[in-house]
This record gives structure tokens, sequence and C-alpha cells, in this order.
């Protein structure tokens, strides 16, 4: 009887060892999972929002390296934004940000423009006031004038043969430099 109880003990033992030994190794490789797919998730491009709905048709159009910012003025208040594809071809992209789905650019519905295009010989060259961007680049802000209405204030810097530009209607150069590198940072 006593060799059972202890036959037993041990055999309980063992099972408790092999039992804490395989939850640890799953404990480590869930936590190792986690941790990867934390890794992905950060590799990955993060987009606000206002772009989830247009990306897909946009990435299937262009062939140049999509940069969307993530901070977008105005875009966490009361009024909803919408980005409206205005031009996607495989060298560039516009995006039009608008306060209605149906904005076609008109001053009362206009927010902004994002837009993309491949440099080439015919690029003109950039002009503006040089500011500093995330990872070192060099953008150049102009501001917007007004006349019947306002225009837009933009930022354009060139990255990987690429030209960028963002812009806000009446916008201010510290917003732009915040929307740039929000692109920039994916």
């Amino acid at each position: 009887m006593i060799s059972s109880i202890s036959y037993i003990s041990v055999v309980c033992g063992v099972f408790v060892l092999v039992s804490v030994s395989s939850f640890h190794k799953s404990a480590i490789a869930t936590i190792n999972n986690q941790s990867q797919l934390i890794a992905q998730s950060q590799g990955k491009t993060q987009v606000h929002s206002v772009f989830k709905s247009i990306l897909p048709k946009l990435k299937q159009k262009t062939q140049i390296r999509v940069l969307l910012p993530k901070f977008i003025p105005e875009s966490d208040g009361e009024n909803r934004i919408y980005a409206i594809i205005e031009a996607a071809t495989q060298k560039n992209y516009e995006i039009l940000l608008g306060f209605s789905p149906d904005c076609s650019g008109g001053t009362a519905c206009r927010l902004g423009v994002i837009s993309a295009e491949a440099v080439t010989r015919k690029t003109p060259r950039l002009n503006g006031k040089a500011v500093s961007l995330a990872k070192g680049i060099t953008g150049y802000f102009v501001d917007f004038t007004c006349g019947a209405n306002c225009s837009d204030a933009t930022l354009t810097w060139r990255q990987q043969g690429v030209q960028y530009v963002v812009g806000l209607k009446a916008g201010d150069r510290t917003s732009l430099i915040k929307m740039a590198n929000s692109a920039i940072n994916p």
C-alpha cells in the first residue's frame, strides 16, 4: 500500500513537473508570439481612420510608396473628415480632405490635400521656406494667401524619388510639420 501511494506520488509529481514545464514553454511561446505580433504591427504603417476606406483602391492604382499622415488637424473634433481620391495613377496620387463625402474642393467643404508624385526631370524645383522634418528630411513650407478665398498652405518634401505634399486650407506651419512628420514616421 505504501509503495502504491509513493508510486502514485511519483507519477503525480512527474505529471505536475511535465505540466508545469509544458505550461512554461507554452507561456513563453505565447509571450514570444505576442511580442512578434507587436513587432509586426509596429512595422506596419498605422493608418488614420480617415484613409481606411480609400487605401485599398489607392494601393491598387499607384506604384509609388503611399505615405499618409496619422495626424490630421480637426479630425478629432465634431466635424467628420473624409478622404476623397481626386487622382491616382501608377506615378502619382492626390487625395482631397473634406468635411463632406462629396466634397469636390469647394471652399466650404475643403480641409486640405495630400499628394505624391514620382520625381522626374520635369518636376519643378522645391521652393518655399526650408523646415526640418523627421529622419533628417528637409521640407519646404509655402504659406497660404487670401483673396476672395484662402488657398492651402503647403509643405513639400522628397523621399526615395517621390515628392510628397501636405496642404491645409489657410493652414499653419506647425500643423503641416506635424502632419508631414506623422507620414514620414510610420
